[in-house]
């Protein structure tokens, strides 16, 4: 018996588009299979109920529509930000970062339908179907990962269409038009690749964004937050407390009014191969400043030197879809146990896409007044103190110089 006539029943990842529409009628096709439908809430700011019809118009009988929303900001994003983490000095994961959950989600679906399989709708170039299976064989390593962009020879938006027309599958799109760009969301960003974004040296156009203004369209007065930190989490916005997700949506307001959150990059995917991106993540980019203007106040210098020499490594693993791995949750436990002292109020100053720390206070502060002074510090600080102290650190440069004569 062949692999496919073992499945019997797969869990797509389903939004309702063209792509995974064509997958779930291949799927039925192709592996003779009963599919389960399962579309996300995260935030990416569309309907996700309208795919509930789509999906029973092509003979779906078990239907997964979750709102995710709180769960993904407080669980994977509010975790990540604890860390200051960038991936190569740029970007901050907000594609990376959603797909742990997906794949957890789809994985306990599977169990819960008797489900053989899972499947997704991503490409085999991508850096995304690396993350949904590793998070899935993490998960439940026996699983049976369909990944059709592997299989089929439906390599193209195109012959893409052409079957969905075959096959009399609706999806909303206008005839002969083709999307400019690929693009993916949810609550912490919105992501945009292809069309003239293949050429590294094309500037972006200034309507494909649709979170941020431009920092030129910015408006000319500055706007300014005060956001309470417990535990190096935002947990209130000028004074009013919010859930994780209420925080995130009005941080991405109010950052995408002053032109805060836009980034044009090439990176390197774990697959090989070099991708230009362009990204939108105003609450983001502003959570990045506050926090470590947070931590600025309230850690140890030494305890913060090792969380900044551990984190290009925690976002390297969550990049590459190693989220479940045993060393991002090492990781992990030791960054929360850092967060202990992260509390207290930031205040920053939003400008034409310029976020500045401009106040922090914290009761964990370690910024002691009386000794960091220039005025008379009433003994607080022996100066001579430094003396012994340059001179121990020099011993070893000393020894060197004279070695050298």
């Amino acid at each position: 018996m062949s692999a496919k006539a073992n499945i019997k029943k797969a869990v797509l990842a389903y939004s309702g588009g063209l792509d995974t529409s064509v997958i779930l009628k291949w799927l039925q096709d192709e592996y003779q299979c009963e599919v389960v439908t399962f579309t996300a809430d995260i935030g990416q700011g569309e309907e996700v109920e309208p795919v509930r019809g789509k999906a029973e118009a092509l003979g779906v009988k078990e239907i997964y529509i979750e709102d995710l929303t709180e769960e993904f900001v407080r669980d994977y994003v509010f975790p990540m930000f604890r860390a200051n983490t960038v991936y190569e000095g740029e970007y901050l994961l907000g594609t990376s970062i959603a797909r742990p959950l997906i794949a957890k989600r789809m994985v306990e679906i599977a169990n819960e339908t008797g489900a053989d399989a899972i499947s997704h709708g991503a490409t085999g170039k991508g850096n995304d179907q690396i993350r949904f299976e590793l998070g899935a064989y993490a998960l439940k390593p026996g699983v049976h990962v369909i990944a059709p962009w592997r299989e089929w020879d439906l390599l193209s938006r195109e012959k893409l269409m052409e079957y969905a027309a075959d096959h009399g599958i609706e999806v909303d799109f206008d005839k002969g038009k083709k999307s400019p760009y690929s693009m993916d969301a949810n609550l912490l960003h919105i992501s945009y690749e292809g069309g003239i974004l293949e050429d590294p040296w094309a500037e972006a156009e200034d309507d494909m964004w649709r979170w941020t203004v431009s920092a030129e369209q910015a408006p000319d007065k500055a706007t300014y937050l005060e956001l309470t930190y417990e535990k190096g989490d935002i947990v209130a916005i000028d004074g009013e407390a919010m859930t994780p997700a209420q925080v995130l949506a009005e941080l991405n307001r109010v950052g995408g009014e002053n032109g805060i959150g836009r980034l044009d990059i090439v990176e390197n995917r774990y697959i090989g191969m070099k991708s230009r991106g362009c990204y939108e993540t105003p609450g983001g980019t502003i959570m990045l400043r506050a926090h470590r203007g947070m931590e600025s106040l309230t850690l140890d210098r030494e305890v913060a030197h090792l969380k900044d020499e551990l984190m290009p490594r925690y976002a390297k693993l969550i990049y590459n879809g190693y989220w479940w791995s045993a060393e991002r949750e090492m990781l992990q436990q030791m960054i929360d146990a850092s967060q202990e002292f992260v509390n207290g109020v930031v205040r920053v100053k939003l400008y034409k896409g310029n976020v500045d720390v401009v106040g922090r206070k914290s009761v964990d502060s370690l910024f002691d007044e009386d000794i960091a002074t220039f005025e008379d510090d009433g003994g607080a600080y022996d100066h001579k103190d430094a003396d012994g102290f340059i001179k121990l650190n020099a011993l070893r440069l000393r020894m060197q110089a004279s070695r050298r004569g």
